[in-house]
C-alpha cells in the first residue's frame, strides 16, 4: 500500500526506536507534523526556539546514550538549528536533525524560506542528505541513524522537500545498511595493544588522560580496572568528567586551561601518558611543544583522523575504547608507584582549589550542590563561561552521563534546553543547570517549555552581573577595560521565573545557600535559584591561551 512520504518518515523513525523528538513547526513541515500527530510511539516536545530544540535533543542524547532527534522547517527554522548541530558535532553527540525544504523544482530559485541547509551544515555534520525522491526516504533515514550512532558519533541532517513529503510510495523496510566507504574500526590492532601493555608495565610516572570517548564507548569500568590494577592516576577532560569517579584516590580531576595544578603538573612530569577517547584539543595542550615533554604517548581513539592531529603519538590504537581496554587489561601487571603518587599528593596539598571565605562565592554554591546531591542520581548541565568551569572544578562527578556541557563549541544558552532534554530522558534523576546570568538569557524562553511539561528542572544561577569569563580575560590581559561585559541592567530573575510560571528563589547570603537548595530540591517543579555571588570572582588556576603549564596563573600561592 502506498503512503505519503511524511508517513514513511514517521514509520522510519519508529523503526529506529525514536520515542522523543524536539522542534518547531513551519510551513513545509506541516505534512510531517500532521503524521506525527497520530504516532503513539514518538512523543514530540515543542520548544520555543529551534536552537533550543537542537540543544534539548543533544542533552537527551548525552544523558541517555540514545540518538537525539530534532525537527525544524526550512529557511530560518533550519538555520536556527545550526548552532546546536555544530555543538553536537564538536562533542561527538549522536543526533539526527530533520529539516523541511521547499519543493524540489524551486530549489536554487530563492524561493520563500529557502536556505541551502545541506551546504550550510556540511562542515558541521558527520553527514547530510537532501532527499529528492520519495523512494529513497526510508533508506536515507536508516542510514542517517546508523551513521549518527556508530564509529565516532555525530549529527546527521536529513533535508526533506515538501513535495517529497506529500508524494506517495510503498513503505518498504530497507535492507541492512550497506555503506561501502564507511567501515569504523572497533577492534584495535593486537600487536599495538601488546606494545602499549609493555610500555605501561615499564612506566614509572604514568598518567591516564580520559576524555568524552570513554563515556560514549561505556568503558568506565574497564578504565577504573586499568587505573587500579597498575596504580595509575587519572585526569579527565571537561567532557570526560564522570568517566572516572572524581572522589577516587587516583582521580586528578580535570586538566587543561582551568584544570587542577596537580593534574597539569602530573601530565607535565609524566613518563607515560595514556590517552583514552580524548582528542588533545588546545584547551588541554596549551603550548604544544611543551605538552607532556618527557612522556611516551599512547592514544586510543575510534577516530583515525584524531591520531597525531595535534600532538605526535608514539603508540596509536584505532578502535573502540571499551573493546581495546578489554583486550589490554589481561596484559597489564599489578604495579605500585608510591614515589609518583606521593609527589602528586604533595602538589595537591600545596596547590589546592580554593576561594575566599567572605561574601557569597560561586565556588561555595557549587560545593554545596555537590554535598547535597552526591548520593543522589543527579545530572548537572551547564551554560558556558565561569559557571561551567566552577561546575567542573568543585563538583566531583562519580558517574558517567552526569555532566553535560558544551565543550568544543562553548555554546552559551546550552544548559537550560539540555537540562530539559536530560530530564525527559531520565525522569527519575535530579537535573540541575548550573548557569551564568549572561548565558542563561540566550535561551531563557525555554522556562516556558519546562513549566508546560511540568519538568522539575532546577537552575542554579551564579549571578555576578557580568559576562564573567570575558570580563576575567579583560581584567587579566586588557588592563581591566571592561568593554561590553557589564550586565548591571539584568532583569530581576526571580520575577522572570515567576512570569514563566516557575518558582524563583533569591539568595544573597552564604548562610542561606543550603536551605534554599534543600527547598528547591524538595519541590516537584521548575525552580530558578538566583544566587547573587561576588561580582569579580575569577576562575583559577588558569593557563593563558597558548602557554605552557609553567605559565599557570592563580592557585599557586
Amino acid at each position: 500500500m502506498k503512503v505519503k512520504g511524511a508517513q514513511i518518515l514517521i514509520n522510519a523513525l519508529e523503526r529506529e526506536g525514536v520515542e522523543v523528538a524536539f522542534g518547531y513547526p513551519g510551513g513545509v513541515v506541516i505534512p510531517i507534523f500532521d503524521k506525527l500527530y497520530d504516532s503513539r510511539q514518538i512523543h514530540f516536545y515543542l520548544t520555543r526556539h529551534e536552537q533550543a530544540a537542537a540543544h534539548a535533543a543533544d542533552g537527551y542524547a548525552r544523558a541517555t546514550g540514545k540518538v537525539g532527534v530534532c525537527i525544524a522547517t526550512s529557511g530560518p527554522g533550519a538555520c536556527n538549528l545550526v548552532t546546536g548541530i555544530a555543538t553536537a558535532n564538536m562533542d561527538s553527540v549522536p543526533m539526527v536533525a530533520i529539516t523541511g525544504q521547499v519543493k524540489t523544482n524551486l530549489i536554487g530559485n530563492d524561493a520563500f524560506q529557502e536556505a541551502d541547509i545541506t551546504g550550510i551544515t556540511r562542515p558541521i555534520t558527520k553527514h547530510n542528505y537532501l532527499v529528492k525522491r520519495v523512494e529513497d526516504l526510508a533508506r536515507v533515514v536508516q542510514e542517517a541513524f546508523h551513521i549518527a550512532r556508530t564509529g565516532r558519533p555525530g549529527p546527521v541532517l536529513v533535508d526533506l522537500p515538501v513535495d517529497v513529503s506529500n508524494s506517495e510510495y510503498e513503505d518498504v523496510l530497507p535492507e541492512k545498511v550497506s555503506l561501502p566507504g564507511y567501515k569504523p574500526n572497533y577492534e584495535g590492532n593486537p600487536r599495538q595493544i601488546e606494545r602499549v601493555a609493555e610500555a605501561i608495565n615499564a612506566a614509572e610516572r604514568p598518567v591516564i588522560y580520559a576524555g568524552g570517548g570513554c563515556i560514549i564507548s561505556d568503558c568506565c569500568d574497564e578504565l577504573r580496572q586499568l587505573a587500579e590494577r597498575a596504580e595509575i592516576p587519572v585526569t579527565n577532560t571537561l567532557l570526560g568528567l564522570g568517566s572516572f569517579p572524581g572522589d577516587h584516590p587516583l582521580s586528578l580531576q580535570m586538566l587543561g586551561m582551568h584544570g587542577t595544578v596537580w593534574a597539569n603538573y602530573a601530565v607535565h612530569h609524566a613518563d607515560m601518558l595514556i590517552s583514552v577517547g580524548a582528542r588533545f584539543d588546545d584547551r588541554i595542550t596549551g603550548k604544544v611543544s611543551a605538552f607532556a615533554p618527557d612522556a611516551k604517548i599512547v592514544h586510543i581513539d575510534i577516530d583515525p583522523t584524531a591520531i597525531s592531529k595535534s600532538i605526535p603519538v608514539d603508540l596509536p590504537i584505532v578502535g573502540d575504547a571499551k573493546r581495546v581496554l578489554r583486550k589490554l587489561l589481561p596484559l597489564i601487571k599489578k604495579r605500585h608507584h608510591p614515589a609518583w603518587l606521593a609527589q602528586i599528593e604533595e602538589w595537591r596539598r600545596k596547590y589546592p582549589l580554593k576561594y575566599g571565605a567572605d561574601g557569597l562565592r560561586p565556588q561555595y554554591v557549587v560545593e554545596k550542590i555537590w554535598e547535597l546531591t552526591r548520593d543522589r542520581d543527579t545530572v548537572i548541565t551547564t551554560e558556558v563561561g565561569q559557571n561551567q568551569m566552577w561546575a567542573a572544578q568543585f563538583y566531583k562527578y562519580a558517574r558517567p552521563r552526569s555532566f553535560l556541557s558544551s565543550g568544543g563549541m562553548g555554546t552559551m544558552g546550552f544548559g537550560l534546553p539540555a537540562a530539559i532534554g536530560a530530564q525527559l530522558g531520565r525522569p527519575k534523576s535530579l537535573v540541575i543547570d548550573i548557569a551564568g546570568d549572561g548565558s542563561i538569557q540566550m535561551n531563557i524562553q525555554e522556562l516556558t517549555t519546562a513549566v508546560r511539561l511540568k519538568l522539575p528542572v532546577k537552575i542554579a544561577l551564579l549571578n555576578n552581573g557580568y559576562l564573567g569569563m570575558v570580563r576575567q580575560w579583560q581584567e587579566l590581559f586588557y588592563k581591566k577595560r571592561y568593554s561590553q561585559t557589564d550586565l548591571e541592567d539584568n532583569p530581576d530573575f526571580v520575577k522572570v521565573a515567576e512570569a514563566f510560571g516557575a518558582r524563583g528563589i533569591r539568595v544573597t547570603r552564604r548562610e542561606d545557600v543550603e536551605p534554599a537548595l534543600r527547598e528547591a530540591f524538595r519541590l516537584k517543579e521548575c525552580v530558578m535559584l538566583d544566587f547573587h555571588v561576588t561580582r569579580e570572582e575569577n576562575v583559577f588556576p588558569m593557563i593563558p591561551a597558548g602557554e605552557a603549564v609553567d605559565r599557570m596563573i592563580g592557585g599557586m600561592a
